[in-house]
């Protein structure tokens, strides 16, 4: 018996080669990903942001005669500009009156209102909140001395805070331009698009493809939408009633209701300081309008959300918020498509068991 000359067509070499390949082409695709991951969240961002515009985006480019360039770059000025003006115009503000009310109390000139007897009658924290309310007026000054600790922990955290929401506003201008880049060759990602769902799904690449794309943009209606619906209505109620720094509160509400947390977590609190320095009839329409503004999410999200998405309402809320709970805002989005494509994978997976012929029995030979 001879042994064969050449091993390199034998099992165990062609099975050595194959996980070596392998090995290689996960050991690229695992560095490709460690440096692409700085930069994925903002690359998610602006596709999200762009499939969500690129039908005005459209309507846009053909009021302008076909020139999406020119559109693109309306775009992008209009949108940085309204996310930077009310930016700088609350930063600017913010500064101005930390700026004052920190001289006023290095001066000893600063005043605050004393409480209203209505405020004992809160429930729970109506008789803490007057004592202390009533120490601030009456001695601002000691009562800054007597927690140093407190108010050192608070500044750092409202300090941190602000940090946090100057990289988020720099990380969404960057998904901006993004954005921009991914309209201008909307037409090229498109194509690349398509043939990477039909590589992947085959004939059903394309249907999961365009459902992937309504369902980001139902979200965007159906969730940042109907949040900043709330924001807005919730700050005017503010504006109407005098409450100090509505804009600020208006933009918390903003956070919270695309957290899918009621608005009326922030409202509460104001309705008590309404009911303590503003008269009975305004502060009963404004918790009205306050308890409206809450609610209305009930409303609007069966009217919003889920149009234009083969699939039900309840899998895009649900995937909505539970990709926002695991991965953040990006989450949002990912996880209602994420969902809404699992969702359609095993409808038609139950579709196909119940296409296929049934296969008759088999009849043994009866006996003579």
């Amino acid at each position: 018996m001879h042994l064969p000359t050449n091993s390199r067509h034998t099992p165990t070499t062609q099975v050595i080669e194959i996980a070596i390949r392998l090995g290689i082409i996960i050991l690229i695709l695992a560095w490709s990903l460690q440096i692409l991951s700085p930069f994925i969240s903002l690359i998610a961002w602006g596709a999200i942001i762009a499939v969500a515009v690129y039908s005005p985006f459209l309507k846009l480019a053909k009021k302008l005669g076909g020139r999406k360039k020119l559109a693109v770059t309306l775009f992008a000025v209009i949108s940085i500009a309204t996310i930077l003006i009310p930016v700088i115009s609350l930063s600017s503000s913010l500064v101005e009156s930390a700026i004052t009310i920190g001289s006023e109390i290095g001066t000893g000139t600063v005043s605050i209102p004393p409480p209203s007897e209505s405020v004992r009658e809160w429930p729970l924290i109506g008789e803490k909140t007057y004592t202390f309310w009533n120490q601030a007026s009456s001695d601002l000054g000691a009562l800054l001395e007597k927690y140093p600790h407190q108010l050192s922990s608070i500044g750092k955290k409202l300090l941190a805070a602000a940090a946090g929401v100057g990289s988020g506003i720099l990380q969404f201008i960057i998904s901006l331009i993004i954005a921009a880049a991914f309209l201008v060759s909307a037409d090229t990602v498109s194509r690349s698009m398509q043939r990477l769902a039909r590589r992947l799904s085959g004939d059903h690449g394309e249907a999961l493809l365009t459902m992937s794309a309504n369902t980001v943009r139902s979200v965007t209606i159906g969730v940042i939408g109907i949040a900043f619906i709330q924001a807005v209505l919730g700050g005017l109620g503010m504006m109407f009633v005098g409450v100090p720094a509505a804009g600020l509160l208006a933009i918390v509400i903003l956070v919270f209701a695309i957290a899918q947390l009621p608005p009326i977590l922030v409202l509460a609190p104001v309705i008590f300081y309404v009911f303590s320095v503003e008269s009975t009839t305004v502060a009963v329409v404004f918790t009205v309008w306050s308890i409206l503004v809450s609610v209305s999410d009930a409303v609007l999200k069966p009217m919003l959300l889920g149009r234009g998405v083969d699939a039900p309402m309840m899998v895009i809320l649900l995937g909505a918020i539970g990709g926002m709970i695991t991965s953040g805002i990006v989450g949002l989005f990912i996880g209602a498509v994420v969902l809404a494509v699992g969702y359609k994978l095993f409808q038609a997976w139950i579709e196909m068991d119940e296409a296929a012929p049934a296969v008759p029995p088999e009849t043994g030979s009866s006996t003579q």
